[in-house]
């Protein structure tokens, strides 16, 4: 099977979940500037989450410029990352509300835990499906980033209960160690 229809599902998926995340984002009670302050956490969660969902758009669109072909492995591996990833906007919506709790901060983490772990899988599938030797499989040969950036979710989610704004920090210089996209894909398909 060809990766076509993979790709516009996720992408359709990821575009629902973008517009999921801004319609939990009410408008302020008022017209001026203080009336924004209360919404301010809300945002921040809120761009947080959309750096996150880009991080795996841009991450998933260059993994399946790679991969030539899909097989049942990949379809439900693909499946549970999106599955992980449509649970952002409630872990956001919650977040925002609630940031200076422990639970949500914690919740935050363990979904992007979870996606990141499936992000894993779905890589390791598809190596396994094109082969080591394969342009996917020569690319994220040797990569470590993805399990740093679970280590540190892990971590951030321990932090959150001594104080939510280290887990949110945490979780923010992991996206920033994701933000520019995976150049090793780019680079072992275009040499």
């Amino acid at each position: 099977m060809k990766t076509s229809r993979l790709e516009a599902f996720s992408d359709g998926v990821l575009a629902i979940i973008i517009t999921i995340m801004v319609l939990t984002i009410t408008t302020p009670t008022g017209a001026s500037f203080s009336n924004l302050k209360p919404l301010i956490p809300k945002l921040l969660s809120y761009i947080l989450s959309f750096i996150y969902v880009g991080i795996y758009w841009n991450n998933h669109h260059h993994l399946f410029h790679a991969i030539e072909k899909v097989n049942g492995g990949i379809l439900w591996s693909n499946l549970a990352l999106l599955f992980f990833l449509s649970l952002i906007p409630f872990a956001t919506a919650w977040s925002g509300d609630f940031h200076t709790q422990s639970l949500p901060a914690m919740v935050y983490g363990f979904v992007l835990l979870l996606a990141a772990t499936a992000f894993v899988i779905l890589v390791n599938i598809a190596v396994k499906n094109e082969g080591k030797n394969s342009e996917i499989g020569k690319a994220v040969k040797g990569s470590y980033k993805e399990y740093i950036s679970i280590v540190l979710y892990g971590i951030g989610i321990l932090a959150a209960l001594i104080q939510p704004i280290i887990s949110y920090v945490i979780y923010f210089i992991v996206a920033m160690m994701w933000i520019i996209p995976d150049k090793r894909i780019e680079k072992n398909i275009h040499e």
